[in-house]
């Protein structure tokens, strides 16, 4: 594949460029048919940038883990269900599944799931299927659509678009390890119709006349309050989608002070890179304001330690250890604790 032969480097021997080349590939082909072309080879330049050694130290480590995974044929792909995971033809042999773990855990930690593959359960730190579950009923019938997820980590979300119908999920994340988690589970799935990016909003090719309004639905979950410019990410939520195409923005709020905005001074649960919690009046402002219609919160709820905590596949601290222990109402800085709302939304239709 020529478009991904030069990285600015090279990787040991070379795999970084054969990893590319091989998975995302065919996705940016596919995904051609439905975008324009030099939108498409916007990405493909993009991800090979950002794919370069010198990015992240561990990268030829976690090569070294991807390549580990062994080859299971599979039997069946279960992207409908909260567990997404693919099942063997026969059960493995007791080497090829501790082969099949030690290679999962070495791209430790795993923050979205939970993922079942082969026998092996990845108990992520948060219960993605909880918010999937809250979520799916509103959304707009998925079956066809054309899907952007904005901050996907490891793509969780996107597979189960894909269970619920969608044609093409393209997802993007500019944390590598993220990137290197779906690339694993995509050696075990291989399904060509989902690829994770490592890619920011700014790195989409939607400003100076660029083409836009190409994707029918758009996920933003978990992303907004780590924005400084919340306004600007809005704005390239609103001109990646096509008209009548819906946002789903999931976000920290604060659900007690609808006009408040909260801008922590220092850390907010620990988190340093927390610039605004809005309520959520202010939010659903904000909202108008990027130029989206029909604007509907559909969910808010308080996130409690069975959605968010340290498992073995995730141990560091998580939600417990953000909370006041003398008052889990308030984070360890004295704010109110982490609430979260969905908010979904349209562009018009010219």
């Amino acid at each position: 594949m020529p478009q991904f032969r030069r990285l600015g480097g090279t990787l040991r021997d070379g795999r970084a460029t054969t990893v590319i080349a091989r998975r995302f590939e065919p996705f940016l082909v596919q995904l051609g048919a439905r975008l324009s072309v030099p939108w498409v080879e916007h990405l493909r330049r993009r991800s090979a940038e950002r794919l370069r050694p010198e990015r992240h130290g561990d990268l030829a480590d976690w090569l070294d883990a991807l390549a580990s995974l062994p080859r299971i044929a599979p039997a069946s792909v279960e992207l409908d269900q909260p567990c997404v995971g693919v099942s063997p033809r026969t059960p493995l042999d007791a080497h090829t599944r501790a082969a099949l773990h030690a290679a999962l855990d070495a791209l430790h930690p795993w923050r979205k799931g939970p993922f079942c593959l082969h026998g092996v359960t990845i108990d992520a730190e948060w219960r993605s299927d909880l918010k999937w579950a809250r979520l799916a009923p509103h959304l707009a019938p998925l079956h066809g659509r054309l899907v952007l997820d904005v901050g996907c980590g490891n793509g969780y979300y996107g597979y189960r678009a894909l269970g619920a119908g969608a044609a093409l999920v393209l997802g993007i994340d500019p944390t590598l390890r993220f990137v290197l988690q779906f690339l694993a589970l995509d050696t075990l799935i291989g399904d060509p119709r989902l690829a994770v990016l490592p890619l920011a909003d700014t790195d989409l090719p939607l400003a100076g006349g660029a083409p836009a309004g190409a994707f029918d639905t758009v996920l933003s979950m978990g992303v907004l309050y780590h924005r400084r410019d919340a306004a600007a990410h809005l704005a390239v939520l609103h001109r990646a989608l096509r008209p009548g195409g819906e946002l789903v923005l999931e976000t920290l709020v604060l659900d007690a002070a609808p006009d408040a905005v909260l801008r922590p001074t220092g850390r907010y649960a620990r988190m340093r890179n927390v610039h605004a919690v809005p309520g959520i009046a202010v939010l659903e402002d904000w909202v108008a304001a990027a130029g989206f219609r029909n604007i509907r919160v559909v969910d808010i709820t308080r996130t409690t330690a069975a959605e968010q905590r340290s498992t073995a596949w995730m141990r560091f601290e998580s939600l417990a250890q953000c909370l006041d222990p003398a008052d889990s109402s308030r984070t360890l800085e004295g704010h109110p604790a982490p609430t979260r709302a969905v908010l979904l939304a349209e562009r018009p239709v010219a």
